[in-house]
């Protein structure tokens, strides 16, 4: 199955790699290869990640990339990565993240 990365998960790995970069341009760029990579368990085993606890439905899971949480939505046809957030973010309910 093919995963596509949603803009706004997009818009997370270049924060992440933006952030990292101030400090180390190659550690940011190893990092962001890292948490891409996932796309191919994603991809081979879509129900290897736990759902979501914050909503708790079975199409959406997430795989843990420490220190990173990579969510995703199951579909028919392909995989959305919804996010990449940091593991001590929680995400409300009603779709906003809050810190």
């Amino acid at each position: 199955m093919s995963v596509h990365w949603t803009d706004t998960a997009q818009a997370h790995l270049d924060a992440i790699h933006a952030y990292i970069a101030q400090d180390s341009p190659e550690y940011a760029l190893r990092t962001i290869d890292r948490l891409t990579r996932r796309s191919q368990q994603i991809a081979d085993f879509p129900l290897s990640g736990r759902r979501v606890p914050e909503y708790d439905i079975d199409q959406v899971r997430e795989v843990i990339e420490t220190p990173y949480r990579i969510i995703y939505h199951i579909k028919p046809d392909q995989i959305d990565v919804l996010a990449v957030i940091h593991e001590a973010r929680y995400i409300l309910t009603d779709g906003e993240e809050s810190n």
